[in-house]
């Protein structure tokens, strides 16, 4: 490494929770990574409430040691960047998988000022023993792929859960960062990415912890999604609510086209004319959830907000009124022209069947759309309240004080 780096503090962040096995052998690995690189540095262990003599032994072995009094992953990892004095923070684990002694590769980047972000891969160097299979072949790729989506075009990763990554603190810092769990790994990314970072991954390896695993598959994963979800509602509620809306569409007209339906299997034949209606139910539901979560959320950026700040606007409710009674009308109109039909003998069963399920998607999609946008003027008029009821009372200092109620003047 270029003696020109020499002096450049490096900080690296360990979140600790009952990591007493192996905190004080990565707190030394750390240091003498650090020392062999010419990089001064310290290394920061992030206790998260660690009852088992962990925060002892990271001092011990030459950590300087912070409490994360707010539990979690994230939180852990944020509370040891802000204490950390370091220019560049390197943040992994304390339980042996990350090879500290590659933290050199992992920060040069960062030090030349070719990448604002590194990311250290698992995946090749991966085993089955360091890695469950159900994270490396399925989790992993899922949420890698989520996260690219949501990050917007241009972001290469192979592994966007590694926790072995290098970057600049006051850039991060400005990211403003809000996940406490497992999630935090995937919010550093997308928002860096919109920020317009420079993002690089380089294979790193990964091995077998030491001591029990904090992982909840499931919790975590949720957490990770309902993150995305919040960051980038276009990927799982716009996008495919519009698609379905579209195929739910197609289906429909193909019901009325083909009555007698379509794709014979032997004797049957799959007949789309109430798939097409629901379809159109559920896009209606995913296209007003976007919408909301879009607007409402403070994780997105304020360009996007203001695209979905209709839901807001004062005449939304009484536009959402109008549609959801016009779609009503209409869909109980389809029904009362099929109840005089079949007394008058008129189309045929698979035709009308077709009509009264895009009769009943009418009445729901109605139904949704005024429900909607009552609840909608309903939260406007209480966050006004809210705001009203909190404002600072301005008092000018030019009028007279009134005089105390029961005292003379």
């Amino acid at each position: 490494m270029s003696k020109s780096l020499f002096n450049v503090d490096v900080s690296v962040v360990l979140p600790c929770l009952d990591e007493a096995e192996s905190v004080g052998q990565c707190v030394i690995a750390a240091l003498a990574a650090l020392r062999e690189a010419g990089l001064r540095g310290e290394v920061v262990v992030a206790d998260n409430g660690s009852t088992d003599g962990s925060a002892r032994i990271a001092a011990a072995s030459g950590a300087r040691v912070v409490d994360a009094a707010t539990r979690g992953y994230g939180a852990a990892i944020a509370a040891g960047i802000a204490a950390a004095q370091g220019t560049v923070i390197v943040m992994a684990d304390a339980d042996l998988t990350y090879p500290l002694e590659k933290i050199e590769q992992l920060v040069a980047p960062v030090l030349a000022g070719d990448a604002d972000m590194v990311l250290g891969s698992r995946l090749d160097a991966a085993t089955r023993a360091s890695m469950p299979f159900l994270h490396r072949f399925v989790g992993t790729p899922a949420l890698t792929y989520l996260v690219r989506r949501a990050s917007g075009s241009g972001l290469r990763l192979t592994d966007s859960q590694s926790g072995f990554r290098a970057f600049r603190r006051d850039a991060i810092l400005g990211l403003g960062l809000q996940g406490t769990g497992m999630e935090f790994a995937s919010e550093m990314i997308i928002r860096a990415n919109g920020a317009g970072w420079r993002i690089e991954e380089i294979p790193t390896g990964y091995r077998e912890r030491v001591g029990e695993s904090k992982l909840n598959t499931f919790g975590d994963g949720w957490r990770h999604l309902r993150l995305i979800l919040s960051l980038a509602p276009h990927l799982l509620l716009i996008g495919p609510g519009m698609a379905l809306g579209v195929l739910g569409a197609l289906l429909t007209v193909l019901s009325m086209t083909a009555p007698d339906g379509v794709l014979t299997v032997g004797s049957l034949r799959w007949q789309p004319m109430f798939f097409g209606p629901m379809l159109l139910v559920v896009a209606t539901c995913a296209l007003l959830a976007g919408s909301v979560i879009a607007y409402r959320s403070v994780l997105l950026h304020d360009a996007v907000r203001r695209r979905y700040a209709f839901v807001a606007a004062p005449k939304f409710p009484k536009r959402s009124a109008i549609v959801g009674i016009v779609s009503l009308a209409v869909g109980i109109g389809i029904d009362v022209s099929l109840f005089f039909a079949d007394l008058a003998g008129g189309a045929g069963t698979g035709r009308r069947f077709a009509l009264a399920g895009l009769a009943q998607a009418f009445i729901l999609i109605g139904l949704l759309v005024t429900l909607f946008g009552v609840l909608m003027s309903l939260v406007t008029t209480s966050v006004s309240y809210e705001r009203a009821a909190t404002a600072p009372q301005v008092i000018d200092l030019r009028d007279p004080l009134p005089a105390a109620v029961g005292m003379d003047a």
